[in-house]
């Protein structure tokens, strides 16, 4: 699926994303975060970051995404790429608690877009969480 990430497919996944931050409940940080997935049936599925008072009740736009892309289409399609913006220029790959959500449904080539000191950069999901955590079977632990 990397190879069908054209610039104009990473273009709308970015553009998705930056629309979604727009429309984030931020009251408390001002920092506004969107964020876009893009499904290997080539659908996009965006979110925002939502707020509360109580800064521990927050979610994240990514959160916010992939429940969206599970309510509305079930969980049977795998995500080929993301992309995470916000409208305060500031550097935002996605949290721990995002990464680790996300994982159990990319592609092993999943790839992440996100704003970092230098401006927007790349990188493989698999080396923003290189230790998964998981649920290992007993067949699966045999196996090592």
């Amino acid at each position: 699926m990397m190879a069908n990430l054209t610039p104009e497919i990473t273009a709308q996944l970015r553009a998705s994303a930056e629309s979604a931050a727009a429309k984030a409940y931020a009251p408390y940080s001002k920092f506004r975060v969107g964020a876009a997935l893009l499904f290997d049936d080539d659908t996009i599925v965006s979110g925002c970051n939502v707020e509360n008072i109580s800064y521990g009740l927050t979610i994240c736009a990514e959160r916010t995404a992939l429940c969206r892309a599970i309510a509305e289409r079930g969980a049977q399609h795998k995500i080929v790429a993301i992309a995470v913006t916000n409208l305060n220029q500031a550097a935002s790959p996605p949290c721990g608690a995002c990464r680790q959500m996300l994982s159990e449904f990319v592609t092993s080539d999943a790839v992440v877009y996100f704003p970092d000191d230098q401006g927007i950069t790349s990188a493989p999901f698999k080396e923003l969480l290189p230790h998964i955590f998981h649920h290992w079977t007993k067949e699966e632990h045999a196996r090592g």
